[in-house]
């Protein structure tokens, strides 16, 4: 079974809110299934009851995402440095490792078959008109 911090950190991943000392179940208060359109319990069902070889997949992934993320944080310590001696900054870099960590996100949401959470969004960009 996952460990607490592991299921944080793939509702986290998913785009989903922390939950506080609310615990998203099966017996959860069908008030608050209507709220979150039962998404929040049905997460939290497939990450508490995962067989061993789907559990090793979902820590491959979280560890890879933990990666990726911590990527992005090394990248942009470089943001205020263009060039130095013989190196010189990707621009793009930030954005390039933002894309792939989304991308893996997005995965772990198809793997776990759950649609990405308000944080996450679709993946498909909005354009809005003033």
């Amino acid at each position: 079974m996952l460990t607490p911090q592991q299921q944080a950190d793939a509702r986290r991943y998913m785009g989903y809110p922390m939950t506080g000392d609310t615990s998203p179940d099966d017996r959860s208060d069908a008030a608050y299934a209507q709220v979150t359109s039962g998404r929040f319990q049905t997460l939290a069902h497939r990450l508490t009851t995962l067989r061993a070889e789907e559990e090793a997949i979902v820590v491959n992934y979280l560890t890879t995402l933990a990666g990726l993320e911590s990527g992005i944080t090394r990248a942009a310590d470089n943001l205020d440095t263009d060039k130095a001696a013989v190196w010189q900054r990707n621009r793009s870099e930030v954005s390039d490792r933002t894309r792939l960590y989304n991308q893996w996100r997005r995965q772990l949401c198809g793997l776990l078959g759950i649609p990405p959470g308000p944080s996450l969004g679709n993946g498909a960009s909005t354009v809005t008109r003033c």
